[in-house]
């Protein structure tokens, strides 16, 4: 998603998702790596369905297969959710946020702020760098609030699974 045209992306629209499609999804969601011969076997399809079904699922970008870590164990003990307030379009704002390597979930809001970037950091002083130097400066910015975590409490990538 990341290259594509503003413009493409939002013409996306959603395809509908069968059963089948939620299942092959829900059970990716607990093994990534789960082979197309124990998927097929869990759904009841040929290993070559259930191929071209994970396929377009990825192709459509109707999901993604990650490895999803603890920021905490890879070097980066400080994260923190950024609210800020743009003057302008908050999509330009957006553009240059998502560019940025220490910004990683940038969402346009409605209500207090405009957007919010979360942040991951080594450390305070990463932090505070991220933000005067990276984030501030950018045109359009007139505020920011920073959030820092505390702890972690819960981390989970489930949404779309309906068969729960």
């Amino acid at each position: 998603m990341g290259d594509e045209p503003r413009a493409q992306m939002e013409q996306r629209t959603p395809r509908g998702l069968d059963n089948t499609d939620r299942t092959l999804i829900a059970l990716l969601q607990v093994d990534g790596r789960a082979s197309f011969t124990a998927l097929a076997k869990a759904v009841g399809l040929s290993e070559g369905a259930v191929r071209q079904r994970v396929q377009r699922l990825l192709r459509d970008e109707t999901m993604q297969i990650v490895a999803v870590t603890d920021p905490a164990n890879v070097g980066l003990g400080r994260q923190a959710m950024v609210g800020i307030r743009v003057q302008g379009d908050p999509r330009a704002v957006s553009d240059q946020l998502s560019g940025l390597p220490d910004v990683h979930y940038v969402v346009l809001t409605a209500g207090g702020y405009d957007l919010l970037a979360e942040v991951a950091c080594r450390d305070d002083e990463h932090l505070l760098s991220v933000l005067n130097d990276d984030i501030r400066p950018i045109p359009g910015v007139v505020s920011t609030e920073t959030l820092v975590y505390l702890k972690l409490a819960k981390q989970t990538y489930a949404w779309g699974n309906l068969t729960r």
